[in-house]
């Protein structure tokens, strides 16, 4: 084979294709750049040099994303996880730090106000921009979702690396319009910044509907006892009424509060009898929600050895299974 062949049959550094792509990105080429992204990476795949096309990967979705274009980002950032997998590449630090770049290049843009007028233009701009923030979440939850996969199955915790729960969480709660904050509390819980998940919740309850507050830290508390995590369900407890306080705001009191003070005591002891007498006293309040029920059985298995009454299982496991 003649030596010119040879040559153009090598694929060029990676630093080569990833300036001349931020050229055409740059000029405003998104797309066909996009397609040149994923065909060089590919190249790099087929012949197992993975750390080649990470970087080619990594640099595309950061100047995508940089530009605006969402979606073409996020399909790269969550190629970037594909080839981590395909290479069979360990969880570590430096991969972390990799993923959290790709993250923190994911837009944070605030929603504008409605006026209240009932004007054309601003209605219509208030869709684009509600729109516009639904396509952000989608596409910055389906990239932390694969990487929490990944993370899963090559070295992170079995739910998943906890800071990779923590960045899924901290976007779903700023970014979405309306949070959903079942989604965002279980992301917290297996993440590793309480104090971060208590004062998410401080903010929810200074904008929420009357009676969702306590429903809120009940339902934080009771995804961290069902976890068996008793140390963080306290933690959050003294957090939220700390913080609270520093904003001169009152906790709020309710039986369904009250429920939970009482059940972190009670798990501090040997005392499922008790347990049970205070299921009954609240049952109304603990009943305002199908999923509190669910967490409560999960919590006298993990403290009490409780086997869990059959046909229970389908709230609890949905609501931590990976999409």
């Amino acid at each position: 084979m003649s030596r010119s062949r040879v040559r153009r049959g090598e694929l060029p550094p990676p630093q080569e294709t990833i300036e001349k792509l931020e050229k055409m990105v740059e000029d405003g080429n998104y797309y066909p750049a996009q397609q040149i992204y994923k065909s060089s990476s590919a190249r790099y795949i087929a012949v197992q040099k993975y750390s080649e096309a990470l970087d080619i990967l990594q640099a595309g979705a950061l100047i995508q994303l940089k530009h605006g274009q969402v979606t073409c980002g996020a399909e790269l950032a969550v190629l970037f996880v594909e080839t981590l997998a395909k290479g069979k590449l360990p969880y570590s630090e430096e991969t972390l730090d990799h993923l959290r770049k790709i993250y923190q290049g994911f837009p944070k843009i605030p929603l504008p106000q409605n006026s209240g007028d009932d004007d054309d233009d601003d209605m219509q701009k208030l869709s684009e921009a509600l729109m516009a923030a639904k396509l952000r979440v989608e596409s910055c939850s389906s990239f932390l979702k694969a990487a929490i996969r990944w993370s899963a199955e090559f070295g992170a915790p079995k739910n998943g690396s906890p800071q990779l729960h923590d960045m899924l969480a901290e976007y779903l709660y700023s970014e979405s319009p309306e949070p959903d904050m079942t989604k965002v509390s279980s992301h917290f819980v297996h993440g590793s910044d309480p104090k971060k998940f208590a004062s998410t919740l401080v903010n929810f309850m200074g904008t929420c509907y009357p009676g969702e507050d306590d429903a809120a830290i009940a339902r934080a508390v009771l995804l961290y006892l069902s976890q068996g995590n008793l140390r963080d369900a306290n933690y959050l407890m003294d957090e939220l009424k700390k913080q609270l306080e520093s904003k001169q705001l009152d906790f709020p009191c309710s039986d369904l509060t009250q429920f939970i003070e009482y059940l972190l005591r009670t798990l501090e002891r040997d005392a499922f009898p008790l347990l049970k007498i205070l299921r009954q006293k609240y049952k109304s309040s603990i009943d305002r929600e199908p999923l509190f029920d669910e967490l409560l059985d999960e919590i006298a298995e993990k403290f009490y050895g409780v086997r869990r009454r059959s046909g229970l299982q389908g709230i609890f496991s949905d609501l931590f299974k990976m999409m």
